[in-house]
């Protein structure tokens, strides 16, 4: 069983992109939707996603906190864009750029599409508490706000968010 660990923030500033070693594009959509998590109707995110030219099905379990249960398995690419077109909601677009530090490697998603304009740094972690550093570039956290999840931006994306959400 896999278990991830992640932090979740907003990006304060443009300062992270000549820390850039590589990006990778990708499209992503759910099987189920936010509701079904909500309302307790299912347990766990079904997701598929398009990276590059990889594709995977992964699952990832609903609980608070930044440690989910967390099942990634590659597909072919075809089967993923079939996969896609079955998704509800809309498609979540970005291009994920990768910034190693230290140990670790945060992984800054920048949002098209629908969700244009949101910027958003993920740190995977060895255990809850792991201690990290924070580079300047880093602004709020963000790991327990739901609408930051990337199943909630395909149901609901930042487009549609009014000033005070966005602020």
């Amino acid at each position: 069983m896999g278990v991830e660990i992640e932090r979740k923030f907003l990006v304060a500033s443009d300062h992270w992109r000549s820390h850039v070693t590589r990006s990778v594009r990708m499209a992503q959509g759910y099987i189920n939707d936010m509701a079904a998590l909500r309302e307790a109707r299912q347990n766990a995110s079904v997701r598929v996603r398009i990276a590059g030219d990889e594709a995977f099905l992964n699952l990832k379990s609903r609980e608070p906190g930044p440690s989910r249960q967390e099942f990634d398995y590659p597909i072919p690419v075809a089967d993923a864009e079939a996969l896609l077109a079955l998704c509800v909601g809309g498609r979540v677009q970005k291009v994920r750029h990768y910034i190693p530090q230290d140990d670790l490697t945060w992984e800054v998603d920048e949002f098209d599409g629908d969700n244009a304009g949101l910027v958003v740094a993920e740190l995977e972690l060895p255990a809850v508490d792991a201690a990290f550093a924070r580079p300047a570039w880093l602004g709020e956290e963000v790991t327990d706000e739901q609408r930051y999840y990337n199943l909630a931006l395909a149901e609901r994306p930042y487009s549609a968010w009014s000033a005070r959400e966005r602020s």
